[in-house]
């Protein structure tokens, strides 16, 4: 007779988490980052069966369940609901749902159709979710992640963990700054990326799941009180969505490099679906690269968008991912585009525009975090130049603000007023605090942002192989980086506090 099953005190029994706030998250983290190390080590040693029971094993574990809900309720579009209007807002819904993450009999809503303006005026469509659906999504993603890094290009920097598009630019910078670099840049551009992307591909190349894939892409969409279908493409608001169009462009560096010889001079960098094509003269990229190009979208249900992509001497310049990469006889600057910085001077316009009943430190909270957001941005560029001129700009309509405000007021009392808190001249408030103590808040000066090199990710690093992760450690605890004089930007004692 079997003895009944107990557990004990040395019993290997997890109860389930009692409360939201209690869950150890770096401990589930790191559960969850083995078993996604062990996917990609798989998936490197060409173990394709292996990497799915691995697969299977992290979608229907408990950690990778909370993970995924943990994510959809803390990232900026949790308050966001789908065509169901649920959100998530106690511990215990948010427990359940991570509960309720089961593929068994799982269909997903379809998408709430939203659309948000382009710079260039027209409307770009943004399909919601549901909450249940990202989550999901978001499961199925730490999944799919680790096969995603290990197949990628090497130059590709859109939607990789640690990666950002100044590795991108410090890519272009690397394969076009030389004297002997290519003379010449293909531009390019695919027509409606996410909206094209061919199902069928998706479904036959994709190394997960077919059956929530399936479904997802295949839900549909409400707009205007009525259900219309998806016959291709992977919806962007989906969490799921960057990861899928990067499986459809990874190889796209092959497919170039195989039409060209090492005299050609044939660089590829790509961020999403924007991407650079260096050559050694307009015939080559004319006739051999962008055939090679088209080809290569064409199986995946995509084209090149003819309007913007174009074959220009990097004597003349292009624009990539906001700057302007141009050479000057042999010198090569990468600087904020004038599009950009006019982009910018509107915000600043409109914002002091709409700020004549604001109090100044209210003006000064949303200058700031303008200003500076922007600046971080460009800082690893030729930016200082754009910078002073910019800070002349928000000066000179400051004023204006000041003077809308106080017309009968002499200069004298204005500067007063406005422009002494700080001792310096500057636009500046004296901030009380609770505690009774109070301190300057001044306005933002671009100028005063550092401008360094920027240290690119290497080419072959992947997060989810082991014999990086003190290399990826150093990256995001900022020891990598150094100033143009090549000393470390800060120590390792500051970096590690």
């Amino acid at each position: 007779m079997t003895a009944p099953k107990t557990f004990g005190a040395d019993a290997s029994f997890t109860p389930p988490p009692l409360n939201w706030k209690t869950i150890d998250w770096p401990s589930l983290r790191q559960k969850v980052r083995r078993l996604q190390m062990r996917i990609a080590k798989a998936t490197q040693a060409g173990q394709r069966r292996k990497a799915q029971a691995l697969q299977w094993v992290l979608t229907h574990s408990r950690s990778a369940k909370l993970l995924a809900v943990h994510r959809v309720t803390t990232n900026r579009g949790a308050k966001t609901p789908g065509v169901d209007n649920v959100i998530w807002r106690t511990d215990r819904q948010k427990l359940q749902a991570a509960f309720n993450l089961k593929r068994h009999g799982y269909r997903p809503r379809p998408l709430r159709r939203h659309y948000i303006p382009k710079p260039n005026g027209k409307l770009r469509p943004l399909s919601i979710p549901t909450l249940h659906d990202r989550a999901m999504q978001a499961l199925y993603a730490l999944s799919l992640a680790p096969i995603a890094e290990t197949l990628a290009d090497r130059y590709s920097y859109g939607f990789r963990e640690g990666r950002r598009c100044a590795d991108a630019l410090e890519q272009c910078f690397t394969v076009l700054s030389q004297r002997a670099s290519a003379p010449w840049v293909l531009e390019g551009d695919i027509r409606a990326c996410f909206d094209e992307i061919d199902h069928s591909w998706l479904l036959q190349h994709v190394p997960m799941d077919k059956q929530p894939l399936r479904a997802w892409l295949k839900a549909g969409y409400w707009e205007k009180d009525q259900l219309f279908p998806t016959a291709a493409g992977t919806p962007q608001g989906g969490l799921i969505s960057p990861l899928l169009a990067n499986f459809a462009l990874d190889g796209m560096e092959q497919a170039v490099k195989a039409v060209a010889k090492r005299s050609d001079k044939v660089h590829f960098v790509r961020y999403a679906d924007d991407f650079v094509v260096t050559g050694a003269n307009q015939e080559l990229l004319e006739q051999r690269v962008k055939p090679a190009l088209t080809a290569f979208l064409k199986e995946r249900g995509l084209e090149l968008s003819e309007q913007k992509t174009v074959i220009t001497p990097i004597q003349t310049g292009f624009n990539f991912l906001g700057h302007t990469v141009r050479k000057y006889e042999d010198k090569l600057l990468i600087t904020p585009a004038k599009s950009k910085v006019q982009i910018l001077r509107d915000k600043i316009g409109q914002l002091i525009q709409s700020a004549l009943g604001l109090t100044q430190e209210a003006l000064l909270r949303q200058l700031n975090s303008l200003l500076r957001g922007w600046a971080n941005y460009y800082r690893n560029g030729a930016a200082k130049t754009t910078f002073a001129k910019l800070d002349y700009y928000v000066l000179w309509k400051l004023w204006r603000w000041a003077t809308r405000r106080h017309p009968d007021k002499p200069r004298a009392w204005k500067k007063r007023k406005y422009f002494s808190a700080g001792n310096d001249g500057a636009f500046s408030v004296w901030v009380h605090r609770a505690e009774g103590e109070s301190r300057v808040l001044k306005l933002y000066r671009m100028a005063s942002t550092q401008i360094e090199r920027h240290i690119k990710v290497r080419g072959a690093a992947n997060p989810y192989d082991p014999h990086y992760t003190e290399y990826f450690d150093k990256r995001r605890s900022f020891v990598w980086r150094v100033r143009w004089g090549g000393r470390p930007a800060v120590s390792a004692a500051t970096a590690a506090a």
